[in-house]
């Protein structure tokens, strides 16, 4: 049996009462949406530890009537199914109670960029920002696209996007890496298959409370939008270029509008930041550092797709699929969930030896 802290437990069910109590009583709309998201939050393991309590209650009547004869074959019968569901209930509750990374309800910024490969890189890069985008559309998330470059051929050599929704980042963290390709490119007239990459990365988006940028440590640049042609390109200064000076992070918005361009600059600018500030505590905590699912460097190879052999192979915790078709079309749920498996595998492991 597996020993859950009891009083942890408690507490969570009385702060779930607490919120639920709260929520009936009518507060302000800012005040309800805070509480909504904790409910959320204490919902799932609420109903798992009333679960685990009926069912160790179930446990201790049938050790009552093993001591009545008349009884005893009927509780022999029983127990082994209520042992069985009070083990699983303990597993999920223990699963539940594992320590979470504060930016796992953060909305992403994903970036997606071509690597070697040339035109071929730009269409993979393509597919990719496509796969992820009707994965989104399937959990009901909102994809905002916030700058675009696309390829000679098709595709694009950079591409970047707000992705909005409930644990998001949770879901896409592990994404952040090269992605490789094998297939014949459509250019390719003799038939050879090629190998290109793309470059994925996530990052969580952060809010001025999480991340203080101060207006002595950025200059920003407006410059000239360049563009395909028409009357307006040109000829107003809408690009924006803001340089954190003590990082030296570097972010260029070119579309239409000046005021958009700025504020989507200070956003990827901040999570940018953001992202930088998390991979440097991970880096000074050895612990935290050996739990990652890889290393989080955006120059390790995570994952191949083989378009003739139609597999999927995450080469992190050695997963291989032959589903391919399905996993471009968006059906990321099983990679997902092998991933976050082994991350949690991983941190419980670690919380054993500690």
């Amino acid at each position: 049996m597996i020993s859950l802290p009891a009083e942890r437990m408690d507490q969570m069910l009385r702060r779930f009462d607490y919120v639920e109590a709260q929520m009936s009583q009518g507060p302000d709309a800012e005040t309800y949406v805070k509480l909504a998201s904790e409910y959320a939050e204490l919902q799932e393991i609420s109903g798992k530890i009333r679960a685990l309590q009926s069912a160790t209650a179930e446990r201790a009547d049938l050790d009552v009537m093993l001591a009545e004869p008349e009884m005893r074959a009927l509780a022999e019968a029983d127990i082994p199914a209520v042992e069985a569901r009070i083990e699983a209930l303990q597993a999920e509750i223990q699963i539940l109670l594992l320590p979470r990374d504060a930016a796992d309800a953060k909305n992403a910024i994903l970036e997606i960029r071509a690597g070697t490969g040339g035109d071929e890189a730009a269409i993979f890069a393509g597919d990719l920002f496509r796969m992820y985008e009707r994965y989104a559309s399937g959990q009901g998330w909102r994809v905002e696209l916030v700058s675009a470059s696309e390829g000679d051929a098709g595709g694009y050599k950079e591409i970047i996007a707000t992705v909005s929704g409930r644990g998001v980042f949770s879901k896409l963290k592990f994404e952040s890496g090269v992605h490789r390709v094998q297939r014949v490119p459509a250019t390719e007239a003799s038939g050879r298959i090629h190998t290109s990459a793309a470059t994925v990365a996530v990052l969580p988006e952060a809010e001025e409370i999480d991340i203080e940028i101060r207006n002595e440590d950025i200059r920003i640049d407006t410059m000239r939008a360049s563009g395909a042609g028409g009357q307006h390109v040109n000829t107003t200064d809408s690009a924006v270029r803001i340089t954190h000076i003590p990082s030296g992070i570097v972010v260029v918005q070119a579309e239409k509008s000046q005021h958009q361009n700025r504020a989507r600059a200070m956003q990827i600018l901040r999570a940018r930041l953001f992202d930088a500030e998390r991979s440097k505590a991970a880096d000074e905590r050895s612990e935290a550092r050996r739990l990652q699912v890889g290393s989080g460097d955006r120059s390790e190879r995570i994952r191949t797709y083989n378009f003739p052999q139609g597999r999927v192979t995450d080469h992190r915790i050695n997963l291989t699929l032959y589903k391919l078709d399905r996993v471009m079309e968006g059906d990321l749920d099983e990679l997902f969930d092998a991933l976050i498996a082994d991350h949690q595998s991983a941190l419980l492991l670690s919380l054993g030896d500690g």
